[in-house]
């Protein structure tokens, strides 16, 4: 793992002079006045009209979303089930910007293609149809995960008023206990019937691999897909592992694409404007020592090359493995009306929405997400008045 600069930025290796930051072209001021390009946008409900009608109220405009598979099993949607979802959204006048590339997306389950399993080139494959059908579709884009172990957290704990939200403690977590799966820690999730062997489960499965075995993984795959997307001009956006580990990772999970060092690497490997980062704020925040004040210069280095293709739009409050996640946009240390205008300053064009809301039952969920939608259309129309 990248070692940690007492001064708060993180280095690539030793000897290495702030790997994570200083690199970054100098700090921007904000501009007197540029348009706002962002959508509002969103990913947490089923493709239905009563879900996409609910967006609607609301002022979303655009969406990632799945398509309805008549064969659960099958590893890409086909062109008419993805042409069916894009009309899904056209009759409610969202625009379908995104899709998954679903088993690079699902918790709890880890891919060949980071295990370095046999199975990795059909995996590759299922990634390239998709890519192929989305350009038949007319979808300009899909997103996907590449990690060994689950989201993280160590904790359910109260949040403002009567929610919940997650906390990750990295000090809390022991050994020979549960990883915690975020998945596992939901008040609505089926519980781990795994218990202590959880955490012997996953290293059994994943091994120990280092650092650069995973980012050989991690090349094999891009350099069989860039191209392709290259191809078919679909902009392919990998989230961040979240969250971001201590060097020597957790349970044999070196977790390199959990540092700003990590992901400056990853969107080099090949240089394509169809390769690029869905750009999780919240899990970025989490990776660095004083989140509040190097969020920031962190945007303006990928938005200035172009690597952000979709934001998730999330605050937290405390640094890296130690922060309270999930919370409401406008309580956490990052100043979202700034964040905000710095995306505007830089020309990003894309999606902006909320991920991971504060927790509760379905109504509570349809509820928090809600206020966020109307908290990030506030300032992004306020963004575009001054």
């Amino acid at each position: 793992m990248d070692s940690i600069d007492r001064r708060g930025i993180f280095a690539g290796g030793a000897g290495a002079a702030a790997a994570g930051l200083a690199s970054a072209p100098a700090k921007a001021q904000d501009s007197p006045h540029k348009p706002v390009l962002m959508k509002l946008g969103d990913q947490s409900g089923p493709a239905t009209d009563e879900y996409f009608a609910y967006l609607v109220r609301y002022g979303v405009t655009h969406v990632t979303a799945n398509a309805h598979q008549s064969d659960p099993a099958r590893l890409y949607p086909t062109v008419d089930e993805l042409k069916a979802l894009k009309a899904l959204g056209a009759k409610h006048g969202l625009t379908l910007e995104m899709t998954d590339v679903r088993f690079l997306a699902a918790e709890g389950k880890i891919s060949d293609i980071m295990l370095g399993a046999p199975g990795r080139d059909n995996e590759i494959e299922a990634v390239n149809t998709t890519i192929r059908n989305c350009a038949e579709a007319g979808i300009p884009g899909l997103k996907y995960n590449m990690r060994l172990l689950p989201i993280l957290r160590s904790a359910v704990v109260p949040g403002r008023g009567d929610s919940e939200v997650h906390r990750w403690r990295f000090a809390d977590m022991k050994p020979d206990g549960p990883l915690t799966a975020w998945e596992n820690l939901r008040p609505d999730a089926e519980k781990s019937a795994a218990g202590q062997s959880e955490s012997a489960l996953f290293e059994r499965q994943v091994g120990h691999p280092s650092e650069e075995e995973v980012w050989a993984r991690i090349s094999y795959f891009l350099d069989r897909v860039v191209p392709v997307a290259n191809q078919y001009k679909v902009r392919i956006a990998c989230h961040p592992q979240d969250p971001g580990l201590p060097p020597g990772g957790w349970h044999g999970d070196p977790r390199v694409l959990g540092t700003v060092a990590g992901l400056k690497r990853f969107v080099t490997i090949q240089e394509s404007a169809y390769h690029g980062l869905n750009f999780c704020q919240g899990t970025l925040a989490e990776d660095l020592e004083d989140p509040k004040t190097q969020i920031f210069d962190v945007i303006r280095w990928f938005g200035e090359r172009k690597k952000i293709f979709n934001v998730h739009f999330r605050n937290i409050r405390g640094r890296r493995s130690d922060f309270w996640a999930e919370i409401f946009p406008d309580e956490g240390d990052i100043d979202f009306a700034k964040a905000i205008r710095v995306y505007r300053d830089i020309g990003y064009d894309g999606m902006i929405m909320p991920d991971h809301v504060p927790l509760g039952s379905k109504m509570v969920m349809s509820e928090n997400f809600a206020f966020c939608y109307g908290y990030i259309r506030g300032l992004l129309q306020s963004a575009d008045q001054t």
